[in-house]
This record gives structure tokens, C-alpha cells and sequence, in this order.
């Protein structure tokens, strides 16, 4: 199954838009949460699915690493496991290449697939995760 990462992309955006504007909302419900206390709660699960910069789109698919939903679940938790150690930027390492992710935003910045991977360097990253 491949994943279209510009709609999950979208996804993201369209409820940080939501966020924003009810930012100062206090409805409550029945149980007494308020109304800014649910949509934080929905705006954490949503913020908690990866979404893939332009570049690391094109990496992608200039590579030909194919995202299935299996990848993409691991992806995704080899990144909460290095958000719980403290990891800001983070290289998740496996199979199918190398994931370049900004863990606070939830974005894969870059991507390499295994033939880039000999004789290079990678900067700017505190932790790795092999998956």
C-alpha cells in the first residue's frame, strides 16, 4: 500500500490551522474538559503521525524507497522511541535507507537509500535509531 505523504501533509496543517483559531476556546463537554483541552488531545495524535518535507518527498522517490505502511509504522516508532531519550534530530537507520527526522516537528527532512550510504558523512543529527 503506498501512502500519500502530501495528504497526510495537508492533514497536519489543516488541523494546526484548527488549533490556532480555537487556541483560546473554554467550552467545556460533559465530562468537564474543555473544549481547547479536547482539540489538544486530537491535535496530538494527528501531530504524532510523520509527515515528509518537499525535499525528502523527491528523495524518495529519486531513490525509489517505497513507503509501505509497515515502513511507515516503524518509521514512526523509531521516532518516539528517540523523542522519550531527548532526541531532537534523529537518523533512523534501516533496510530501506536512512531517515533524516526533526523529531520535535515530526518532519523526515532527508532520506538515503543504502547505494548513497557508503563513504558519507551525516551532520547536524544527535541520535540514531536502527529499526
Amino acid at each position: 500500500m503506498d501512502f500519500d505523504l502530501n495528504s497526510r501533509k495537508i492533514q497536519s496543517v489543516q488541523y494546526q490551522n484548527l488549533v490556532d483559531k480555537t487556541s483560546k476556546a473554554t467550552v467545556s463537554n460533559d465530562k468537564g474538559a474543555s473544549f481547547q483541552e479536547e482539540l489538544y488531545k486530537l491535535h496530538r495524535q494527528v501531530r504524532e503521525e510523520l509527515s515528509f518535507s518537499k525535499h525528502a518527498a523527491k528523495r524518495l522517490e529519486e531513490r525509489n524507497i517505497e513507503m509501505s505502511e509497515g515502513l511507515m509504522d516503524d518509521l514512526q516508532h523509531a521516532v518516539e522511541e528517540a523523542r522519550k531519550k531527548g532526541a531532537r534530530d534523529v537518523a533512523v537507520i534501516g533496510r530501506q535507507g536512512i531517515f533524516i527526522v526533526n523529531v520535535p516537528n515530526n518532519v523526515v527532512v532527508t532520506t538515503m537509500a543504502e547505494n548513497d550510504m557508503k563513504n558519507k558523512t551525516l551532520t547536524n543529527i544527535d541520535s540514531a535509531v536502527f529499526m
